[in-house]
């Protein structure tokens, strides 16, 4: 399940991500959620928590989550991966180089550095 977060700047797009991953997050939370911040900014940016709960994706949420992030591949300024899982540290540190965006992964006890890192002006 994808969980919006609230508190953050209008041009973050923040979410918490538990149990497994679905189609469904992408299609209801996730992308309307990214396509209101750039409807409203030129570029946007995510804060993206996975916490230990997180048990993967359906191969369907892989192909959404891909859909999203590539679809609007140069409106990403800052991504701020958190989690303490560690193949989805490496995963993101591997294809982070490949995005025009700023890239970082926290662990879960430095979320705070992370948010604060996302909301920076």
């Amino acid at each position: 399940m994808i969980e919006l977060l609230k508190g953050f700047p209008a041009n973050v797009i923040a979410l918490s991500a538990t149990g497994e991953l679905t189609k469904e997050d992408y299609e209801k939370v996730v992308a309307p959620a990214v396509q209101r911040a750039i409807d409203q900014h030129d570029t946007v940016r995510l804060y993206y928590q996975i916490g230990p709960q997180f048990r993967g994706m359906e191969l369907g949420a892989m192909w959404a989550d891909t859909k999203v992030g590539m679809g609007h591949f140069l409106k990403w300024e800052r991504i701020a991966v958190i989690t303490d899982i560690e193949w989805i540290k490496v995963s993101v540190m591997a294809f982070g180089i490949l995005m025009p965006a700023q890239v970082k992964v926290y662990p879960t006890a430095e979320a705070e550095a992370a948010r604060q890192w996302i909301s920076a002006t």
